[in-house]
């Protein structure tokens, strides 16, 4: 690797180094603390082609509203950067919420899987499934060469 990637790569490792270790790792009641009281979810920003309650496709509810943290949403392409976390509200046909389903990139936690920590909440919170949940592997590696992400296009 030439010495000026070297210095960029190492540039872009700090200046995440801060976000990331206020961060949780790989563990669902961690996470919800996090994105539901430390970073209140519902003030990040959503991607202008995904944005707003769009229709939504089973098992995540009739329509969605998809928020994504800074970090996954100022990303220019993929692999997304370590930290990135994608919020999906699930509502029924009535506008009522249903779930809450997050993608988390924690660095090292799933290499086979872009290292994506899955998690569904009920509103309240109560989390299940979580990890590596076959269901949203199996979907999300549709969408492999997007980084799993199937909501947004990273060019």
């Amino acid at each position: 690797m030439k010495p000026l990637a070297i210095l960029a790569a190492l540039g872009l490792v700090l200046a995440a180094a801060p976000v990331l270790g206020q961060m949780p790792g790989a563990d669902p009641q961690a996470l919800w603390t996090y994105f539901t009281q430390q970073s209140p979810y519902q003030k990040w920003g959503q991607w202008p082609d995904f944005a707003g309650r769009q229709p939504g496709k089973s098992p995540h509810g009739d329509f969605v509203a998809v928020y994504v943290n800074p970090i996954a949403l100022e990303a220019k392409g993929v692999p997304l950067p370590a930290g990135s976390l994608i919020v999906k509200d699930g509502f029924n046909a009535a506008g009522q919420l249903t779930s809450i389903t997050v993608m988390y990139k924690v660095p090292g936690y799933n290499p086979a899987g872009g290292d994506w920590f899955w998690a569904r909440y009920s509103p309240q919170g109560q989390a299940g499934p979580f990890g590596q949940p076959r269901g949203c592997v199996g979907c999300h590696g549709a969408g492999a060469a997007n980084d799993h992400v199937l909501a947004h296009r990273y060019r």
